[in-house]
């Protein structure tokens, strides 16, 4: 491929983005999108649209974009939480790392690059793209040594700031806790493998265990009931709000009279917050005198503080490690309650068959891979299709189908990834939808590192892949071999799936598609539900780390795809501060979680790009250089080995110090009582199957409770902020 093949496809996706980008701001204008492009503020508040039609609304504008460049991190604060606020310094992160290494390896070793060799240069716009990668600098050349100088240069400052943000998002973390209302799954464990007793039932012995061995800090439990009764009661719940809602919106203010019985008129009153009259009056153990049959091997157990529930969840509780497994129980908002029920003893056996499962998904989609590969290769294509022959002899239509189509192609078969990830995550028995979304996030990275990253390097047969594992000493030298040459591939992946991949977040397809099959082909004029979405950090952060991986590899080696990665990052800055602004809702927190992540993350690709580098400078006869590169490997593995020690703990458990401090300031306040009242309604299975049809009910009727506001397009709305939600009482750490 020649510089013209990649101005081809850049200026593809250069206008792909201009006409979404344009297209979203006209889009978002248009009233009946408010439910797809301010979600946050369409669930929460009636949007009152004073300019039905004017010709602004049918004009693109950059108002969006100024809106995300000046929102402040204390505004993604309280629309995201420290989830959406950790996710945006991740791309601030990369950001910086990347302007350092864009600024050194542009202007030091592209230049060594270009000149490595005595040679006749083209016209620029012909020139190979081999030309500006290491592959193009003679063998022993002494300008080698300023690819060692450049890695150094750029371990130095991604340590030095991965320090720093880890320590920040650290100190955020704990200021969360610390400063938050109490939260109740602070005072509560989860217990699963209670052990089954025919003289009792399971809540029983919940009570009998905890009270004999805890007898001082124990205060009560809630069991955990089978899911096929709560989808029973779940049912006839939304039956019979199917029944009273006709009636319910035609008297909505006041107490009406009923006649469904046809006898004489009896009154019912209309519950307004229906969430919480549910909390307070209904126990899940009144419901039915059969609870043996029901309840499952899990309990909520709740302590008199935080304190006693930390050291019930880490102490092992019986001689059997199967039986009365604690952990700290997730926040009220994130219990996966479907996988509660799932036995225990099950569920080291769930994940054996989830990992066989996404290994043999993984070989799988080598085949793919291949093809994509295969596209890359003119000479391929033809002994493939002989037919296409003539048709590649055309400059731009081989432009397009060997530099473009390959990697829309693997894009395409990429999207599949994370649904199965995620399905299989939720097999694997998590209790929590941050773990699961977690769960989800590492398989992803793990699929798209060895799919996008290692296979289209070591390309060739199916057989020649998988020739790799018998020659692990040896891939050193073939990456060292293979990584330059397709920087061009790369190159333009990062263009297709990186600025298209944005422009398509921007513009919300499936919702937008979604909306208009609704309101102009079915002409429903119910308002719609189940439109709230939660951030996608499982598909999000792997794809910024995959583009971290790139970029690290290929800055000494080829450093032409720096300046299209920072577009990239510099893109995603803006369209992700809008999307968390207006679109997605917060449902629950996970404080931080997905940081360890992407530290890891980054320091494989470091580690990866510095054991390249030795090998390159091996091949090039530049023994002196490699071996001042070794060094480099050490320290950043002591590096995460310090923070490791240093941070991590505090994101697998909370400490003691903290817990008991807040403990202290509970009692002095006379908060204990309050929190006490609050932990059995707050895990009651009940009181969340009514969430979803009291929210049903808020995007129906338009209740006492709901604002109305001027829309965010007209001229009296439109430098309003978006609704904040979760506000949480933390200092950000600059």
């Amino acid at each position: 491929m020649d510089v013209a093949d990649l101005l081809t496809s850049a200026g593809i996706n250069i206008s792909v983005c201009v006409v979404a980008f344009s297209l979203y701001s006209v889009l978002r204008k248009q009233p009946s999108n408010a439910c797809v492009y301010f979600t946050r503020r369409y669930i929460s508040e009636t949007i009152r649209h004073d300019d039905p039609f004017s010709l602004h609304r049918f004009v693109p504008s950059a108002g969006w974009i100024m809106q995300a460049w000046r929102a402040t991190d204390e505004e993604i604060l309280e629309a995201g939480g420290i989830d959406a606020v950790v996710f945006m310094r991740i791309v601030v992160l990369s950001i910086r790392i990347f302007i350092i290494a864009a600024v050194i390896c542009v202007f030091l070793v592209l230049p060594v690059n270009y000149y490595g060799k005595d040679m006749e240069h083209r016209n620029f716009r012909f020139e190979s793209i081999d030309v500006f990668t290491i592959g193009n600098v003679e063998e022993g050349s002494k300008w080698l040594w300023a690819h060692c100088l450049a890695l150094y240069i750029i371990t130095c400052a991604v340590c030095v700031l991965l320090y720093l943000e880890y320590k920040s998002i650290t100190k955020m973390r704990l200021a969360y806790i610390t400063g938050s209302h109490p939260n109740p799954s602070h005072f509560t464990v989860l217990v699963r493998g209670i052990p089954w007793s025919q003289d009792h039932s399971y809540s029983k012995s919940v009570e009998s265990f905890f009270s004999t061995y805890y007898p001082d800090t124990y205060v009560d439990h809630q069991m955990i009931y089978r899911p096929s009764t709560v989808h029973k009661l779940k049912k006839d719940a939304k039956k019979m709000y199917r029944i009273l809602r006709p009636i319910e919106t035609e008297y909505v203010r006041g107490d009406k009279p009923c006649y469904l019985c046809g006898g004489t008129a009896h009154t019912f009153k209309l519950l307004q917050n229906g969430e919480d009259s549910i909390r307070s009056q209904t126990s899940i153990d009144e419901l039915h005198p059969t609870q043996i049959e029901k309840e499952c091997p899990a309990a909520f157990v709740f302590f008199k503080n935080r304190y006693a529930a930390v050291v019930a969840a880490q102490v092992l509780q019986s001689s059997n490690p199967m039986l009365w497994v604690t952990q700290l129980a997730p926040e009220p908002h994130d219990v996966y309650w479907s996988n509660l029920g799932i036995p225990y003893k099950q569920v080291w056996v769930r994940k054996i068959v989830v990992l066989l499962i996404a290994l043999a998904f993984v070989f799988v989609f080598l085949f793919p891979v291949t093809l994509v590969q295969g596209l890359t290769q003119p000479q391929v294509l033809i002994h493939w299709f002989p037919q296409i022959k003539e048709v590649l002899k055309l400059k731009f239509l081989n432009r397009l189908v060997t530099g473009y189509l390959p990697s829309v192609i693997l894009i395409l078969f990429l999207y599949t990834v994370p649904p199965i990830m995620m399905l299989l995550s939720r097999i694997e028995g998590n209790v929590s939808r941050s773990d699961r979304k977690k769960s989800a996030c590492i398989k992803i990275l793990y699929f798209t590192i060895w799919n996008v990253f290692f296979v289209n390097v070591l390309s060739g047969s199916f057989i020649n892949q998988m020739s790799i594992f018998s020659q692990i000493k040896e891939l050193p030298m073939m990456l060292a071999k293979q990584v330059p040459t397709q920087a061009t591939f790369f190159t333009t992946y990062v263009l297709s799936s990186g600025w298209a991949s944005l422009a398509f977040e921007l513009l919300q397809l499936f919702a937008l598609i979604c909306n208009i099959l609704r309101r102009f082909i079915l002409r429903s004029k119910k308002e719609p539900t189940n439109i709230a979405l939660t951030f996608p950090h499982h598909t999000e952060i792997p794809r910024l780390l995959l583009f971290g991986l790139l970029g690290f590899t290929l800055s000494i080696l080829a450093p032409i795809i720096l300046p299209f990665l920072l577009v990239y990052f510099f893109l995603a800055f803006l369209v992700y501060r809008n999307q968390i602004l207006h679109v997605y809702v917060t449902k629950y927190e996970s404080a931080g979680q997905f940081w360890p992540i992407v530290h890891n993350a980054t320091i494989f690709s470091l580690v990866l790009t510095q054991v390249i580098a030795v090998a390159v400078l091996a091949m090039k006869k530049s023994p002196m250089a490699s071996g001042c590169t070794i060094p480099l490997i050490i320290i950043s593995l002591l590096f995460n080995e310090y923070c490791r020690k240093r941070f991590s703990q505090v994101f697998k458990r909370n400490p003691a110090q903290v817990l008991i401090e807040m403990d202290r300031r509970d009692e002095q306040w006379g908060k204990e009582e309050g929190i006490y009242n609050r932990l059995r309604s707050e895990y009651c299975q009940l009181a969340y199957i009514s969430r979803d049809l009291t929210i049903s009910k808020d995007f129906s009727v338009a209740g006492p409770n709901r604002q109305s506001r001027t829309d965010h397009n007209s001229p009296q709305g439109a430098d309003e902020n978006s609704l904040k939600q979760g506000t949480h009482h933390i200092k950000l750490q600059k």
